[in-house]
This record gives C-alpha cells, sequence and structure tokens, in this order.
C-alpha cells in the first residue's frame, strides 16, 4: 500500500512539473504576461466588492458581489414572531392627512405624544426626526423634551457626514435646538444609516463627529447590553417575519391570507397617543409602551425609505425607523457577527488563485477536469454560503471575485502551457517521426535552441523487442542478405511501433527499443503499447513466413520476444557537441530488457509487469505469475497476450492470481486444468511447473 501510495505522489508531482516545464517553455514575454494575469486574478479576488483606498465600488463585480450577498443574507435570516421589545411610534400617510399637516411633520403632536409616552415607563425614546428647521411649535417641543424623565434620544446629523441630508443653514438650527435641550435627559444621537452601494446592510462608521448611533445610545441610556456592540461595525442581522401558519403550528384564519408578513416590530400612528382618554391610556402604555424601547418616526410611502438585502427579494423599501429597531434587536439578542480579517482575505485570494494555477499545471484531459471545476465552483460559491448560516459577516466577501479569479489564473496558465505544447508537439512530430526524420535538420536550422542537450524524469511505457538466433544466422549467410533481412525486419517492426504512437528509441542490432509517454503524454499510453507488443510478435511472425517464403535454402528466422514495462525514466536529449540522440534511461529502461530475455526460459513469447497492464484495458492479457527476473531482488507480477484462450480460461488464471499467496493449492489447481486443456501451449506448461518451484516470497527465480 505504501508503494502504491509512493507512486500515486509522485504521479501526481509528475503531472505539476510537465505542466511548470510547459510554461517555463512558452516563453519570456509569454511567461511575463501569465505572471501579470495571476497577479490580476489575486487583485480580483481580493477586491471585486471595493477598490483598493476607497477608490469606488469595483466595475463589474461589485453588483455581483452585492446580489450574492443579498442572496445569502435573505436565505440565512432568521424567521421570527413579532418582536415586542421594541415599539414604533409612526407619522404614517393617514396621520399626515389628518393633522393636515405633511412636512415638515407636525411637532405639537409629537409634544404631546411624548407627554403622554412618557408616563407610561418605557425604557428609552428614540427619536427619528430632524428638527433642522424652524416651526412655530418649536418651543412647545423643546419644553416636553426638557420635562422628559424617560430617556430620550434626539436625531442628529451634520453636513460632513450626511450631506444629502442636511444642508449648512439646517445645520446651524439644528445645533441651536440640541443646545436647548442641554441639563435635560434629551440628547442627540446619530441616525446616519450606511447605504454603501445603493444598499443598507451594515452599521454606519463610527465617526468621531457625530454622536452615538441611535440604537446605542438608547441602550446605553437605558443600561441595556450595548457593550459588545460600542465598537461594531459590521453586517446588520436583518430578520424576517414569520407569515401566518409558516412556523407549522398555526394555521392562518379563516378568510386570512397566509402570504400576509406580520410586521417585525408592533406599529402604531402617532395618533394614538393625540388627545387620548384617560380610560385607556394605561392599556395603550401596557400594549405598546411598558419596558419598551421606544421609536417616533416617519412611515411615509415617498419619504425615507432604506433599501436593504431583501429589497430585492420581496421588492419592498422599509423605513428607516425600521432599519433601526433591527440595529436594537440586534445588540439586544447579542447577535455580534464576527467579521473576517484582512489577512485571511488575503490569505484566500492567494489560495484561490493559486488553487487555479495548480489545476492547470494537472494539464488534465476535460473528462477529469470538469468534475473538478465543478467542485471548484461549488465551494467558491458555497463557502460564503456556509459561514453566513454559521453567524460570520461575510459582507466583502468576494465570493464573485473567488470565482472569477480562478477563471482568470486557470485560463493565463493553461493558455501558457498550450503555447509551449504546442511547440513541443511540433517538435516531436519532427523529431521522431521515424527515429531521425528528414526535417530534422530544418527544425535545428530554425530553432538551434533545440540541440541544448538535457533530459527531464517522465513515466513512460518500455518496450525492448528481439529476434531469437539472427546473430548466429548471420554468420552463415552473406553480408549483404543479412543487411536486407535486418532491414526489413526493423521497418517492418517500427512500422508497428509508429503506427502505435511510440517512440522509436534505437536500434540495437536487431533489437527495437521504442517507449510511449514522451516527449508527449497521452491517457492511451499504456493501451498502445500493450498493442504495439502483442502486435510486434505478429509482425516478427510475418517476417519469419516472409523469410521462409523467400528463399528455402536461408536458415529458420528464430521468433521475436518482447517485454513491457512502465516506469520512470530521464528522457530527453543526450550527447554532446557533435551528436545527440533523444533517448530514454533508467531502471524501467532495464526491466524492460529483462523481461525480453525471460521470455526464453518462460517459454513464451511477449511478456509484460503488472504496472504496465494496471493503466490499460488488457482483456487479452492474462497473469502467469510471479518471477524474479536476472541480476532483480523484487519479484515482478507478468502478464502474457492469450486472445486464443476462452474467456473462462482467463478467469481462471485471473483467479489462481488472485489465490496464489492465500490458497496456493487451489491456485494450482485451476492453472493445471487451464494447462491441460491447452497442451500445446509451452508457456501454460511452464507455469504450471513454475507454481511448484515458488521461493518464501511466492516468486520463481529465473537462472
Amino acid at each position: 500500500m505504501m508503494t502504491q501510495e509512493g507512486g500515486d505522489r509522485k504521479a501526481r508531482g509528475g503531472l505539476l512539473a510537465r505542466g511548470w516545464r510547459s510554461v517555463r517553455e512558452a516563453g519570456k514575454l509569454q511567461l511575463a504576461a501569465t505572471c501579470a494575469l495571476v497577479l490580476i486574478a489575486i487583485f480580483i479576488a481580493r477586491y471585486s466588492w471595493m477598490l483598493p483606498a476607497g477608490l469606488g465600488a469595483t466595475p463589474l463585480t461589485s453588483d455581483a458581489e452585492q446580489g450574492l450577498y443579498d442572496m445569502r443574507a435573505w436565505l440565512a435570516a432568521e424567521l421570527v414572531e413579532q418582536d415586542e421589545r421594541i415599539s414604533l411610534v409612526v407619522y404614517d400617510d393617514q396621520a399626515l392627512i389628518n393633522l393636515e399637516k405633511r412636512s415638515p411633520l407636525p411637532r405639537d403632536a409629537l409634544a404631546e405624544a411624548l407627554r403622554n409616552l412618557d408616563t407610561m415607563g418605557a425604557k428609552a425614546i428614540g427619536i427619528d426626526i430632524l428638527f433642522d428647521q424652524p416651526q412655530a411649535e418649536d418651543q412647545q417641543l423643546i419644553d416636553a423634551l426638557r420635562s422628559m424623565q424617560t430617556p430620550v434620544l434626539v436625531a442628529y446629523a451634520n453636513v460632513a457626514t450626511n450631506e444629502n441630508d442636511i444642508g449648512y443653514e439646517q445645520q446651524l438650527y439644528l445645533e441651536e435646538f440640541m443646545a436647548a435641550l442641554e441639563g435635560s435627559n434629551a440628547r442627540p444621537a446619530s441616525i446616519r444609516l450606511d447605504e454603501s452601494f445603493g444598499a443598507t446592510r451594515v452599521w454606519p462608521e463610527i465617526m468621531p463627529e457625530l454622536p452615538p448611533l441611535l440604537g446605542r445610545a438608547m441602550l446605553a441610556d437605558a443600561d441595556g447590553p450595548y457593550e459588545a456592540f460600542e465598537n461594531y461595525e459590521g453586517a446588520i442581522n436583518f430578520r424576517r417575519p414569520l407569515r401566518a401558519g409558516q412556523d407549522g403550528d398555526e394555521e392562518p384564519a379563516e378568510g386570512e391570507r397566509a402570504d400576509v408578513e406580520e410586521p417585525l416590530f408592533p406599529t402604531v400612528s402617532i395618533e394614538l397617543f393625540l388627545d387620548l382618554d384617560p380610560a385607556i391610556a394605561e392599556f395603550v402604555g401596557e400594549q405598546f409602551v411598558s419596558d419598551r424601547y421606544v421609536l417616533i418616526g416617519g412611515d411615509i410611502l415617498d419619504y425615507d425609505r432604506v433599501t436593504t438585502p431583501f429589497t430585492a427579494w420581496t421588492g419592498f423599501e422599509p423605513s428607516g425607523l425600521s432599519v433601526h429597531g433591527e440595529i436594537i434587536a440586534q445588540m439586544l439578542d447579542g447577535k455580534v457577527m464576527p467579521s473576517i480579517p484582512e489577512w485571511a482575505l488575503w490569505a484566500m485570494a492567494v489560495l484561490v488563485v493559486l488553487t487555479a494555477v495548480l489545476t492547470a499545471l494537472l494539464e488534465w484531459p476535460a473528462a477529469r477536469l470538469v468534475p473538478l471545476l465543478m467542485v471548484l465552483a461549488v465551494l467558491f460559491v458555497g463557502i460564503p454560503f456556509l459561514l453566513h448560516f454559521r453567524g460570520v459577516d461575510t459582507y466583502g466577501l468576494p465570493a464573485v471575485g473567488w470565482l472569477l479569479g480562478w477563471i482568470i489564473a486557470f485560463t493565463s496558465v493553461t493558455s501558457a502551457a498550450r503555447s509551449a505544447g504546442a511547440a513541443q508537439r511540433s517538435f516531436a512530430q519532427g523529431a521522431l517521426g521515424k527515429y531521425i526524420p528528414r526535417d530534422i535538420a530544418q527544425q535545428i536550422i530554425d530553432e538551434p535552441d533545440l540541440l541544448t542537450l538535457g533530459g527531464e524524469k517522465r513515466e513512460i511505457c518500455v518496450m525492448f523487442s528481439d529476434l531469437e538466433g539472427f546473430t548466429k544466422m548471420s554468420h552463415a549467410i552473406a553480408p549483404e542478405m543479412v543487411a536486407t533481412l535486418l532491414n526489413r525486419y526493423l521497418e517492418m517492426l517500427s512500422q508497428v511501433v509508429l503506427d502505435h504512437g511510440g517512440v522509436i528509441d534505437k536500434y540495437v542490432g536487431d533489437a527495437v527499443v521504442a517507449f510511449w509517454g514522451a516527449p508527449i503524454a497521452r491517457a492511451d499510453d499504456a493501451k498502445r503499447a500493450l498493442e504495439a507488443g502483442h502486435a510486434v510478435w505478429q509482425a516478427g511472425e510475418r517476417f519469419r513466413a516472409e523469410v521462409a517464403a523467400r528463399d528455402p535454402d536461408l536458415p529458420l528466422i528464430g521468433k521475436t520476444r518482447v517485454g513491457l514495462h512502465f516506469g520512470e525514466a530521464v528522457v530527453g536529449n543526450f550527447g554532446g557537441d557533435s551528436r545527440i540522440q533523444y533517448t530514454a534511461l533508467g531502471d524501467s529502461m532495464n526491466t524492460a530488457a529483462r523481461l525480453e530475455a525471460a521470455n526464453k526460459p518462460l517459454c513464451s513469447s511477449v511478456s509484460a509487469s503488472r504496472e504496465l497492464i494496471e493503466r490499460a484495458e488488457a482483456d487479452i492479457w492474462v497473469p502467469m505469475g510471479r518471477i524474479v527476473l536476472r541480476g532483480r531482488a523484487q519479484p515482478v507480477d507478468i502478464y502474457q497476450p492469450k486472445p486464443e484462450l476462452p474467456e473462462s480460461d482467463r478467469q481462471k488464471l485471473a483467479k489462481a492470481a488472485q489465490l496464489s499467496d492465500s490458497k496456493h493449492d487451489v491456485a494450482m489447481q485451476l492453472i493445471d486444468e487451464v494447462s491441460a486443456m491447452h497442451p500445446d501451449d509451452e508457456a501454460l506448461r511452464h507455469y504450471s511447473e513454475r507454481m511448484r518451484n515458488l521461493n518464501d516470497g511466492g516468486a520463481y527465480v529465473l537462472g
């Protein structure tokens, strides 16, 4: 198991190494462009909400980030019943009609309502109305505010922070109004809301020139739990109201619409506190005021409406007053939404882009790459949703930026690798088309760098073939005939290798050495190599028949033997200043050569190692035992092609291989049965004999 895992790690490393080499070989200009795009990808993955230094919203991506955030906020929002800790006393459109004054809001009515509210036991009262223009009723209102026993927080804003809501002269009057309240239980509080990106999603920034936020000030004066939010500037924990029957327990009453949402907070018109009948004052206080935080302000259709994360889903813009209510509720619930630190945002941006670079370096085919891309896309979008559902503040978390940054980095690295790969394929097609192709000279003239010496470690499929007895026969016939026969033989075998996409490494006399997997690796290299090994033996048999038909007086030609193996080798251009050769060096070459030589004592023609068989569909190949090759210590499981065997016999041999170590007697019996059914197969007979002469490791030692 450890050996296999080590092999997997090497394979992954090899894939990344090949991709990185391709990128490096794309050229300096392409490499520089790729590095620049990767840096841009990191920038987008970090700053897809807003450009650094407050330069504004990031083009193209900011709107998408906002939409995705609003989706998270809507889906993760808690469904709650009406929150009776907070009450809204509002000037609504009907009240303004009845009071016959729309703007500014009637202050005499407010003064009367405040005097009545002061007797009803509210924890604190917050007024979300700017008194920035003089009115005839101002002194009446000031007197009412100064007489309040209940803590009252009065709306404040200034030109520096709310230039769209108040002018310089208005601020001057507001300052005078506030000065008239000094020494009373009424004090100023900021009503500023953050409308970045066109919606209110987070608490407003704390500014030294402004008094505390309205909600903070109300809880502070009422000794409420505000300390955890004293410096909080994170997301507002917006909630969604339950519909009738939505909790699964309560069904809507007959004739009632089940899709009507109940307001989050009890909301009453300010008219309820005007001309208040003493007989119902106690009831009104208990129902709407006692032990509650009371907010007073406008709930008017065309004034002070706020876009929230839910607006895109509901089409509804609540009043600013209700947003202040949500802020108070968040403090009462202790829902501090922890923000993601700056270093973590950078780390995640770099990590996302790094995954894109590594994925591009894998150079996987589409069949393997597409599922990985889908998983990554789900992760990039899903992680912000998961964090939001777990109460983390994901405002500013660049989910869309991650996706776009990943795509940019992946595309740039892939393009660079493909650019280099195209050059490599062009070289491979010319340089290895026929051992030394005719156009190699022209390529060297055009690209002198091709003469650069060097190699790289690759995983390749190796084939060694040899013609039995050819050296001995060559001494018995004329040299001219030797050359004719040898050329014909090598031509037949070379064509087989080339037809199966292999690279001819070298000829050693009548031996042919070839490999698959370099300079270009294909997904089906192992399959091609196995088919070529069997086809080379068949070509050798045709050559024997051809020679016998040519001249009966020629000595008999022996059979071709083939050895196949998969493993690591160093592949590249080797040689000196005067001559180079594209070849492979390494232990895998030696193993394939020894497998070829092992065919003779095994009475077989073609043998392949398990390492190669495992990497391809090998229907006609059957296991033929475990052997220790000459000069080797580690045993090798060998396979041989047996297309003539019935499927049932091939299954018996496969089962025998599985049982060889655990149930040796049963395995021998299965092999003997197959061997008896095919008495002319010397390799099977020898396999049967070998099974009775295994060493302690369950292998047969050659020689």
